[in-house]
């Protein structure tokens, strides 16, 4: 079955940076976009950034734009997420996604990973 692992949360101070990371398995990775959700206490869950199953095409949330980073290695059927220059309104829990490329509604989700950042 799909399986979608997140690592790479923790506690930093606001400024600080992490790399989170979604490690996939049970599907054909590369036809997949994937994407990152975060979801805060008492928040809805928000997207944050969105990547094409080739790589080439990336979307990010106006909060994150220029902070930062998703990419993706098919070879290691795994997306990253680099986060810079955190601030304390990005602290959540931050879950990886997947849908096929030709569907809007993802259909696999991760466990999250925890992100918190003090000021």
């Amino acid at each position: 079955q799909v399986q979608l692992v997140e690592s790479g949360g923790g506690s930093v101070q606001a400024g600080g940076s992490l790399r989170l990371s979604c490690a996939a398995s049970g599907l054909t990775f590369s036809t997949y976009d994937m994407g990152w959700f975060r979801q805060a206490p008492g928040k809805e869950r928000e997207f944050v950034a969105r990547i094409s199953g080739s790589g080439v095409t990336t979307d990010y949330a106006e909060s994150v734009k220029g902070r930062f980073t998703i990419s993706r290695d098919n070879a290691k059927n795994t997306v990253y997420l680099q986060v810079n220059n955190l601030k304390p309104e990005d602290a959540a829990i931050y879950y990886c996604a997947a849908r096929l490329y030709y569907v809007s509604v993802y259909a696999y989700w991760g466990q999250g990973t925890q992100v918190t950042v003090s000021s």
